[in-house]
C-alpha cells in the first residue's frame, strides 16, 4: 500500500486541514474579480505551517476554474520566470504570434545514453517592450476572454529588489482594474520587513492571512481520512495520541502520519504503538527540518529569552522573563516582538507567551548543547 501522507515541503496533502475559511475567501475573491480586496493576499506563518502547500492547492483549484496560474519562488529572475510561465501556461489561449515556440532540439550522447536539450524563444512582437508592457499585452488578451491571471510568490524576500519592482508594477495592474491576483507567502519577519518598505506601501492594505495552528478536530479528521484513503483505519486511541503530538502543526501531521504508516507495516490498521513510534521518529525529522533551522535565525539574546521560558511548565509571563534575564520589561518586550515575528513564540494573552512550534521545549536543551550559549538548568 502506498503511503498517503506527504511530509514534503509544498506538496498538496490529501486533505487540506483547517484552512477552509482562507480558501473560501480566496476563491470568492477570484470569482468577484476585479475589485475584491482579497485578490492581493499574503499568507504569513512559521516554517511547517503549510504556506507553500496552500499556495499549490489554491493554484490548482484556480486553474481548474479557468484561470491561468503561475507559481514562482522569490529569487532573482522571478519576473522573467513569471513572463515565460504565463506564455507557456496560456499557450492554448494566446494568439499564434505570441506563443513560445520550440526553437532548438539537440541530442547529446553521454556514457552510451542519448539526452535531448530543448530551447524556447518568443516571437519578436511579444519580445518588444519592457516587462510591464509585455505582461499588459498578455493580461489584456486574457481578460478580453474573461480569463484571469493568478501569480503566486513563495517565501517573499524583502531584500530582493526584484520583489519590490514586481510588487510596484502589479499595483499598476490593480489600478488599471485588470483581472489579476497575487498570492504570496512568507515567514512573519520577512513579510513584516516587506510591508515596511515605503516603495510598496500599498501592500499594507493587502489581505494578510495568518496560518496558525489547526484545531484538533480538523487534525483528527484529516489524519483519519488520509489513512483511510490509503487503505488503513486508525484506532481512536492512536488518533488521540497523534493529535496531542501534532499540536495543530500541519507539517507535523504529515510527518507523524508518514512515519506511523511505515511502522504499521502491512497491517490494515494503525494502532497506538505504531503512533508512539511514529511520533518519536517524526520528532527527529522535525528537529532537523524545522526546529534547528528556525533557532539558527534567532539572536543570542532571543535564545536567552527562550531559555528563560523553559523554567515555566506551560506559559511564561513577560515580567518573570525580565526578572530572570535581569532586564527591563521594555527590553524584553522588544525581543518578544522579534520572536513572534520569527514564528517561535505566540502571545496568548497580554504579557503571556508560549512556544509556537511543537516539541520546541524538549529540543531546546539539545540545541543549546551544540551552540555557543550555555544551557542553564
Amino acid at each position: 500500500m502506498k503511503n498517503p501522507f506527504t511530509p514534503n515541503f509544498g506538496q498538496i496533502p490529501a486533505h487540506m486541514a483547517g484552512r477552509d475559511k482562507i480558501i473560501s475567501d480566496l476563491l470568492h475573491a477570484y470569482e468577484n474579480a476585479p475589485g475584491d480586496p482579497s485578490l492581493t493576499t499574503i499568507l504569513v506563518g512559521a516554517r511547517g505551517t503549510g504556506k507553500t502547500a496552500l499556495l499549490s492547492y489554491i493554484s490548482e483549484v484556480v486553474r481548474e476554474e479557468g484561470w491561468i496560474s503561475v507559481n514562482v519562488p522569490c529569487i532573482s529572475g522571478m519576473m522573467e520566470d513569471i513572463y515565460f510561465q504565463t506564455i507557456r501556461n496560456a499557450a492554448h489561449i494566446l494568439p499564434e504570434n505570441s506563443r513560445m515556440e520550440l526553437s532548438k532540439v539537440s541530442l547529446k550522447a553521454t556514457a552510451g545514453f542519448f539526452s535531448a536539450e530543448t530551447g524556447f524563444s518568443v516571437s519578436e512582437d511579444m519580445a518588444r517592450g519592457n516587462w510591464r508592457a509585455k505582461m499588459t499585452d498578455i493580461i489584456e488578451y486574457l481578460n478580453e476572454k474573461e480569463i484571469g491571471l493568478l501569480i503566486t510568490v513563495d517565501e517573499v524576500n524583502p531584500s530582493l529588489e526584484e520583489m519590490v519592482e514586481f510588487a510596484s508594477i502589479y499595483q499598476m495592474f490593480i489600478r488599471e482594474e485588470r483581472k489579476v491576483a497575487l498570492l504570496m507567502a512568507g515567514l512573519p519577519h520577512n513579510v513584516s520587513s516587506l510591508l515596511n518598505d515605503n516603495s510598496v506601501s500599498f501592500l499594507r492594505r493587502s489581505c494578510q492571512q495568518s496560518l496558525g495552528s489547526i484545531p484538533d478536530h480538523d487534525v483528527e479528521f484529516a489524519f483519519r481520512e488520509t489513512a483511510l484513503n490509503g487503505g488503513k483505519r486508525v484506532t481512536e486511541k492512536a488518533l488521540s495520541l497523534a493529535s496531542d503530538a501534532i499540536c495543530g502543526f500541519p507539517f507535523m501531521l504529515q510527518l507523524v502520519g508518514y512515519r506511523a504508516w511505515i511502522v504499521s507495516g502491512e497491517k490494515n490498521e494503525i494502532n497506538s504503538e505504531d503512533i508512539s513510534e511514529g511520533i518519536r521518529l517524526a520528532g527527529k525529522d522535525l528537529e532537523t527540518r524545522v526546529l534547528k533551522s528556525t533557532l539558527d535565525e534567532v539572536s543570542p539574546v532571543g535564545l536567552q529569552f527562550l531559555q528563560a521560558m523553559l523554567k515555566d511548565p506551560e506559559f511564561s509571563n513577560i515580567s518573570d522573563i525580565a526578572k530572570r534575564l535581569n532586564k527591563s520589561s521594555g527590553y524584553v518586550s522588544t525581543y518578544k516582538k522579534r520572536l513572534r515575528e520569527q514564528g517561535v513564540i505566540n502571545e496568548i494573552s497580554r504579557g503571556r507567551v508560549e512556544f509556537a512550534l511543537p516539541m520546541m521545549r524538549g529540543y531546546l536543551p539539545e540545541y543549546f548543547s551544540i551552540s555557543d550559549i550555555p544551557f542553564k538548568e
